[in-house]
């Protein structure tokens, strides 16, 4: 493997008797190389990260791996004449503490080599006779050169609080057995692999829910996702027409469907749909049905409509999506097609579908992903319902919504973070393979 010329070991093994220094005292390399208040900050952040692990740092890594051991006592206060509670250990906290210890050693460590790499840097430039900019210019170049430095600096540091150390405390508690089981709720203790094993195998309760709920959440999102697409470029298409009249019109018709929330029209459809709901008492009235039909009783009858009423509310996006697409597929090529002798049908799949296909590959892989973690759909019709294929886990069900049923209503903590994280690696995946090897990533400058 080839060392970077200006990387970390370049610096321990050329670099300077300052540079070298730098492993030890951080900042003396940047404050030896001409850049005196960025290596005294460097040298601040070292000192504060060394107080914080004598402190409190290091007391919360020794606890991490056993995670607690004592337990809350009721202790009789002699001389008050009342009973007391010791404190005790909780789990929870611990293992709170333990991840954000480590992610902030891990970023320390990243500073580390970033102030070692940036001195030994700095020393080739001044051997080489290259300017060094002072710290003036430094902030100064933040704004023009290094601006891209300004702009990311906030967004990562929120991915970084607010998305990384949350997955790693999510990761973390699917090795514990963090739940309600055997009273585990204040105290609980790593248990390796053995949740995993558990989800995965058919035999056993957990397992069985969660493959039944995976398999209908994959046929949920691909129709869902498909159905949606492909009848929204259909109602495009149709509104599109030099022959349709009041285009306009049409399209607010549908649009307006996105401007009533979704909460509303999700709750509405489910109380329309009740056995005593509007929908039932009009087919009955009207002599169509002798009984209220099982919208929400059945598990057939429940999949079906909440696909159908998941149409109603996406494919206005989608031909949102495609109306601005069409309007920009250029005339040149249904004429040439047209010359040619081309039909409609012929046109549409040569050139149309290619081309929207083309551009909304992204949005397909979106609307996937979301479909999968679309918790209001579910939760708002048929709340995972009609009936159960197990303890906890329903027959329209989705991985997501399961997963909130796990955690904040039968508090099974640990199995619902290994959801989490199956969920996670399937989408993530899915997402990448499916976009790497389409049109809209090895063809980003063209479309034929």
């Amino acid at each position: 493997m080839k060392i970077k010329e200006d990387g970390v070991i370049a610096a321990l093994t050329r670099g300077d008797a300052a540079t070298k220094l730098s492993a030890i005292i951080m900042g003396a390399g940047l404050a030896a190389h001409k850049q005196l208040v960025k290596g005294i900050a460097v040298f601040v952040i070292e000192i504060a990260y060394i107080l914080f692990m004598i402190n409190k740092g290091i007391s919360c890594l020794a606890d991490l791996p056993g995670l607690g051991d004592s337990l809350q006592e009721k202790v009789w206060n002699e001389e008050l004449g009342v009973f007391e509670y010791t404190a005790g250990d909780n789990s929870i906290l611990i293992l709170l503490y333990g991840v954000a210890v480590l992610v902030v050693t891990a970023a320390f460590i990243v500073l580390w080599m970033l102030q070692l790499s940036r001195s030994f840097k700095l020393e080739q430039d001044l051997k080489n006779g290259k300017p060094v900019m002072n710290f003036r210019e430094e902030l100064a170049s933040l704004k023009h050169q290094n601006v891209h430095v300004t702009l990311m600096s906030l967004p990562m540091l929120g991915i970084l609080l607010f998305n990384i150390v949350p997955l790693l405390f999510m990761i973390s508690m699917a090795f514990t057995n963090y739940s309600k089981e055997n009273d585990k709720l204040v105290l609980f203790d790593w248990v390796g692999l053995k949740n995993f094993a558990r989800v995965l195998n058919f035999n056993g309760n957990i397992g069985r829910q969660f493959w039944h709920v995976l398999a209908w959440t994959i046929v949920w999102a691909f129709f869902a996702t498909f159905l949606n697409y492909i009848m929204g470029m259909i109602l495009a298409l149709l509104i599109n027409r030099r022959d349709t009249r009041i285009k306009g019109f049409w399209r607010f018709c549908f649009i307006l469907s996105i401007a009533v929330p979704q909460f509303v029209s999700l709750l509405i459809m489910h109380i329309m749909l009740q056995p005593q709901g509007a929908v039932n008492v009009i087919l009955q009235n009207l002599g169509i049905t002798s009984s209220a039909l099982p919208f929400w009783s059945d598990a057939t009858w429940a999949r079906v409509t909440i696909i159908v009423i998941n149409l109603w509310i996406g494919i206005p996006y989608t031909m949102l999506q495609v109306t601005g697409i069409l309007q920009n597929i250029p005339a040149d090529l249904y004429e040439a097609a047209k010359v040619d002798g081309a039909g409609p049908v012929v046109t549409f799949f040569k050139i149309t579908l290619p081309y929207t296909l083309f551009v909304t590959t992204p949005y397909l892989i979106t609307s996937f992903t979301g479909n999968i973690n679309n918790f209001n759909v579910i939760y708002l019709l048929s709340g995972g319902g009609p009936t159960y294929v197990g303890d906890t886990a329903g027959q329209t069900d989705l991985l997501i919504t399961w997963l909130y049923k796990l955690t904040v209503d039968q508090q099974y903590y640990n199995i619902g973070a290994v959801i989490g994280i199956f969920t996670f690696v399937v989408l993530s995946i899915v997402a990448l393979v499916t976009y790497r090897n389409s049109g809209s990533y090895k063809n980003e400058e063209e479309f034929m």
